[in-house]
């Protein structure tokens, strides 16, 4: 069945973004004026002389998002049978974890090439696993219709309201990194560190699932991603606080970064999205409860006072910025794919390949998002 979403650029042009399947995703009606010279956009000449994939750069396609509105969502893990993944992990593939809890890296595998079945079994392993490395993928170079396609499997892109994104493929963000000497310098006069732990796009309704992280190019040092398992998290606090945090809910808004768009002169494709979700959540597929929490988006914890809930969100942070023994660093090497699971982990990018005279080395990803369930709350019975 087609579904047909129309989004309109205020006031004038209007564009349809046509699902036609769970897997394709075309741009129709008529053509969009493109403005990339915002305030806070400095792409030069010698920058797409230097990067290896300028058809990637950031671009700000003016182009108009309705909110997104519930929708069912069937975890493709929970449709496979046998738990030993034979479609995915065939007798040539090799598994290698990061840690003991968390994280794996897995070789001998081209994500592109990935039957149904495999892709199930793919979900299931993110799942377990929480963050998946694949190496050396070809899908890096298919272009970025097949990369929405892939990942259309997943669940429903999300569709970015203030960031960069790739032309004609509104489902991208972009981090783009060249330089920016001056950027992190104005960063660090207010920060002690660039580490941002968060999840992605939590403000929504049905928040993203499944994540998968692109690397373009990147620094030969540096530049890892840190995840932490939030369900580890939520094991290792006393029982009357799993109790008490079982019980509460946070408002999660997309306000701040609309104001803070705004504000730089950038341009906003979205209105701001405030959304009520628990604290602890239900894994559909594990069954674990994890902590849904980060210092990104949520604004107030329902029934406790600000002073409350800063002590109470400061807490949390820094139980799990601090659980090293849940954590795991991925290094990034040419060709990367990261695939992660955005209900059970919190992440931060580390900008530590700054050279104090040109700033940042060049750091080149993409993001795409597979929107899931509506968060379950950890009084509900898990759906495994």
């Amino acid at each position: 069945m087609t579904t047909t979403i129309t989004y309109v650029e205020k006031p004038t042009t209007t564009i349809a973004v046509v699902e036609k399947s769970t897997k394709t995703l075309a741009l129709e009606e008529k053509p969009i004026s493109y403005d990339i010279n915002l305030p806070y956009v400095s792409l030069s000449e010698e920058t797409n002389k230097t990067t290896h994939y300028p058809e990637y750069l950031p671009t700000w396609d003016k182009v108009w998002f309705d909110p997104l509105r519930p929708f069912e969502f069937n975890d493709p893990a929970l449709r496979v049978k046998d738990k030993s993944k034979p479609h995915l992990l065939t007798p040539q593939v090799k598994v290698s974890h990061i840690q003991p809890s968390i994280g794996s890296i897995v070789e001998g595998v081209q994500l592109s090439k990935l039957s149904n079945e495999a892709r199930d079994e793919l979900a299931l392993l993110v799942s377990e696993r929480k963050v998946v490395a694949f190496p050396n993928q070809d899908l890096i170079d298919a272009g970025p219709g097949q990369q929405q396609e892939f990942m259309n499997y997943f669940g429903k892109p999300n569709y970015q309201p203030v960031s960069g994104t790739v032309r004609g493929h509104p489902g991208f963000h972009i981090i783009h990194r060249d330089g920016n000497k001056n950027e992190i310098a104005r960063f660090l006069e207010q920060k002690a560190t660039t580490t941002l732990w968060h999840q992605d796009v939590s403000y929504e309704i049905q928040p993203p699932g499944y994540v998968m992280l692109g690397l373009l190019q990147g620094p030969e040092v540096g530049g890892d991603t840190v995840f932490a398992a939030t369900d580890a998290a939520y094991k290792r606090l006393s029982p009357t606080l799993r109790s008490f945090l079982d019980g509460l809910n946070a408002v999660h808004s997309s306000s701040k970064m609309i104001a803070h768009a705004r504000l730089a002169g950038g341009l906003v494709r979205k209105d701001p999205v405030e959304t009520v979700h628990p604290m602890v959540r239900v894994h559909p597929v594990t069954g674990e409860k994890c902590l849904f929490i980060n210092g990104e988006f949520i604004t107030k914890v329902q029934g406790l006072k600000e002073a409350e809930t800063k002590v109470l969100l400061d807490f949390l942070l820094q139980h799990i910025i601090m659980g090293h023994d849940f954590q795991a660093r991925v290094r990034w090497q040419p060709k990367t794919i990261v695939i992660f699971d955005n209900r059970s982990t919190l992440h931060s990018a580390i900008v530590d390949y700054i050279d104090e005279e040109h700033g940042a080395k060049p750091r080149h990803i993409f993001r795409l998002c597979a929107m899931a369930e509506k968060p379950i709350p950890a009084n509900s019975q898990p759906q495994v």
